[in-house]
């Protein structure tokens, strides 16, 4: 019986062959979006699975109160980690203190690299449970070793064999190689993680840490945990949200008290999708396009299956004289059904091989649009049971209407002549029509959001002149000893304009600084300032606008205790002209200036009250302002023989501040990509369901149309006739999805303090839009049905 089924199923596939391309078309795309977003999905949902204790592993983090405004952030103070692992054993297997996963030279014998890695206590790779290919997870109880991944011990070594080889560290320091672990997959937190040096070494070699082991005010770390096995997250929370402020107090520290911190764990599961916090409030992060790329995938899905069913539906008249041979020769209708179910399960079957060549086609530009590496789980039994269980389930939802509605035709009526669709029989293709259109100008209008708010937020002012300028992170001290040596010799080469040195560069905040007074300041007011120490040059290069006093001037000698502010900050500190005022948090400071807001950090956000100082610890970053009338290659080149000469130990890398400000923008920007992605498919879709409507129309509609032409109606009344139900039907849609997307895209954009408009010409123009997709798709059968010969038809008919 089942061979029967697929032989009347394949016949009929093939005797139908515009009918079951489009079918296949429409769902093979509608299932290969669905693979997609499924891929991305988990690799978003098993992020950090690598790690085998990921359910157990946690990041202490802190709320602070400013203001009235509750605040969270991973910075955390030194002792707080070390009272972590000594006073509360019974609740953490692991405690370790971390610096920044930040670039560090590396050199063995002449080769040189910059790569990323950081500081951590012995117990971090037990805690990350890294795999190790050579050495012992315990070589960091040793302050003079260093753990590689394999990727650095290849760099470095041909065959690999880095153990017991030397590495010097920022051309100064140097580390034993103690162990060779297998390299952290790139869905991870610490994908960046290549190698771990240990924190005792940190502590000998850097006198201000030594300090900051005492200072529960200096939040400059970060501390990572593995809680024991019997612990509950929640009751350890309850014990150490209190730990910070206890401490602070007992240092007599009043500002680090007024902040009120809490200390609490956050879970490695939620790093990736639950990281964002809103008055001490977890409100999700990554997790909401998770949900959003769920449901686009899944209404893409739906939009194939609605195809399926209308045209399916749509041709039942023809198969009517089938169903009532079938039912008179005795045919049970639960045998129809199945028939019906098979051919249904054949036209999957074949979308769902189709699908995965198109996912295989698709991969490579999808993992370079969503940064990823994701690839086909041929080998997970997971992959093929949800991809033949999902064949299955479209297979049964798109058949399910045609089974059943195409088995209850009557053999009396069919067979007399006397069978009619009725007078509604249209009305729940009409409906799917207008589901599915519903659905695609909903994604079409979200993806334009989308783009013009990262448009609008690329276009916003950032204070200062982002091109032409260099960035470079200096890792050593040998530019900043020489600085006024490389200065002079690179401006006297006509290569740049200015060069100045910054404790952060334009692109980031990286201090902050708060306990000041000043004149008028409210006794309950709390200040946290982005605090940016700066050599003089440092505005001419970066181009800041001044509005009120002057720039810094190495000729004047008071400037070691001036201060330049922005707008936020003279603003927050109730200044109407700054210059002049006297700024104390312990060293007398005295405004010179007031500078445009500089956006330094997210675009998105309101700039935060910043001052700069002029002082001679200005390092980390080195900003140059090239000389617009020379070619940049020939500048970069100038520039990298100059550094060469003062620091031959370290690797000339550089940053144009302009690429390293549209950095700030890749998220917004790929889901942009990816939506408009879908949203592209999501319309193939639907006018491949509106072609094979109009289609069937224009065969079903063959006499009218002959008639109709032979009593002197044009080509125009006749494509008019055929498309106007179309377009009121596509109009019903656009009725439903701008209500419909003006809601959802209005509650996205609130997630954004500095945002664009829902403009009136958006929806026109997607309406237009729609319209003009809708009359393109319809317009080929219309005009092709009304340029037939009536003659022709009418003796066919």
């Amino acid at each position: 019986m089942i061979k029967n089924y697929l032989k009347i199923a394949w016949r009929n596939l093939i005797k139908n062959k515009t009918h079951t391309f489009i079918n296949v078309a429409g769902l093979s795309v509608g299932m290969a979006v669905a693979m997609l977003i499924g891929l991305w999905i988990w690799d978003e949902v098993s992020y950090n699975n690598y790690f085998k204790n990921h359910n157990r592993i946690v990041q202490v983090w802190q709320h602070q109160t400013i203001n009235g405004q509750v605040g969270s952030q991973i910075s955390m103070p030194i002792p707080l980690g070390m009272a972590l692992g000594k006073d509360y054993r019974g609740d953490f297997k692991y405690v370790t203190l971390s610096s920044w996963n930040y670039d560090h030279i590396l050199t063995v014998g002449d080769k040189k690299l910059s790569m990323a890695g950081s500081f951590m206590q012995p117990e971090a790779p037990d805690m990350l449970t890294l795999e190790m290919i050579k050495g012992s997870r315990k070589a960091l109880t040793d302050p003079s070793s260093i753990v590689i991944s394999d990727k650095v011990a290849k760099a470095f070594f041909a065959n690999g064999d880095a153990m017991d080889k030397t590495i010097k560290i920022d051309n100064q320091y140097l580390l034993k190689v103690a162990g060779i672990y297998k390299d952290i997959p790139s869905n991870t937190a610490f994908k960046d993680l290549n190698y771990i040096m240990p924190w005792d070494f940190y502590l000998t070699t850097q006198p201000w840490l030594q300090r900051a082991t005492t200072r529960w005010g200096n939040n400059s770390f970060q501390v990572f945990a593995q809680v024991n096995d019997n612990a509950d997250i929640n009751k350890v929370n309850a014990r150490i949200r209190n730990l910070k402020m206890k401490n602070i107090e007992a240092q007599g520290d009043k500002v680090g008290a007024s902040f009120k911190p809490v200390v609490f764990l956050h879970p490695m599961d939620k790093w990736r999708l639950y990281s964002e916090f809103k008055d001490g409030v977890n409100t999700g992060g990554g997790i909401q396009f998770v949900w959003m790329f769920g449901i686009i995938g899944s209404f893409v899905l739906l939009l194939a299956c609605i195809n399926f069913m209308n045209l399916s539906t749509a041709r039942s008249e023809k198969r009517a004289k089938e169903v009532g041979i079938r039912k008179t020769v005795g045919s049970l209708k639960v045998q129809l059904i199945a028939q019906f179910f098979i051919e249904s399960l054949l036209v999957t079957a074949f979308a769902f091989i189709v699908s995965i060549v198109l996912v295989l086609l698709i991969l490579p530009w999808f993992n370079q649009v969503a940064s990823k590496t994701m690839s086909v789980l041929w080998a997970e039994p997971v992959f093929w049971t949800m991809g033949i269980g999902f064949s299955l389930l479209t297979g049964v939802i798109a058949g399910s209407y045609p089974a059943f509605y195409l088995s209850s035709f009557q053999p009396v009526k069919v067979l007399k002549g006397t069978f009619k669709a009725g007078r509604f029989a249209a009305l729940p293709r009409k409906i799917l029509v207008v589901l599915q259109f519903t659905v695609s100008v909903t994604l079409i209008i979200g993806t334009i959001v989308v783009f013009l708010q990262v448009q609008h937020t690329k276009n916003r002012p950032v204070g200062y002149e982002r091109t032409g300028m260099v960035q470079i992170y200096a890792k050593t001290e040998d530019i900043h000893k020489n600085f006024s040596a490389v200065r002079n010799d690179l401006i006297s080469s006509g290569m740049i304009v200015e060069m100045a040195e910054s404790g952060s560069p334009l692109t980031e905040v990286q201090s902050n600084n708060s306990g000041y007074n000043w004149r008028g300041k409210a006794p309950d007011l709390q200040d946290d300032f982005a605090y940016i120490p700066v050599t003089p040059e440092f505005g001419k290069t970066a181009g800041w606008k001044i509005i009120q006093g002057r720039d810094f001037s190495r000729s004047v000698v008071s400037d070691s205790t001036a201060m330049i502010i922005n707008e936020s900050a003279a603003k927050f500190m109730g200044f109407k002209n700054a210059v002049g005022e006297i700024v104390d948090n312990g060293k007398k400071y005295t405004v010179i200036g007031v500078v445009k807001d500089m956006v330094m950090s997210s675009p998105y956000e309101p700039v935060k009250t910043t001052m700069f100082v002029m002082s001679n610890e200005a390092e980390g970053s080195v900003d140059i302002r090239l000389n617009p009338k020379v070619p940049v290659s020939k500048a970069i080149a100038k520039i990298e023989s100059v550094f060469k000469q003062y620091d031959p130990g370290s690797p000339f890398e550089y940053k144009f501040t302009d690429e390293q400000y549209a950095r700030k923008f890749t998220t917004e920007e790929r889901v942009g990509k990816l939506a408009g992605f879908f949203t592209i498919l999501a319309i193939f879709i639907s006018c491949m369901g509106l072609f094979g409507m109009a289609s069937f129309m224009a065969e079903q509609r063959t006499k009218e149309i002959g008639v109709r032409k032979v009593l002197g109606a044009s080509v125009f009344t006749l494509w008019r006739l055929m498309s106007v139900d179309f377009v009121i039907l596509v109009t019903i849609s656009l009725l439903l999805a701008i209500p419909t997307a003006y809601y959802f895209m209005q509650g996205w954009l609130q997630d954004y303090k500095y945002r664009t408009d829902l403009s009136w010409w958006i929806f026109v123009l997607t309406s237009i839009g729609a319209l003009g997709i809708t009359l393109l798709t319809v317009s080929y059968q219309s005009i092709k049905a009304a340029l037939v010969n009536p003659v022709k038809s009418l003796k066919t008919e």
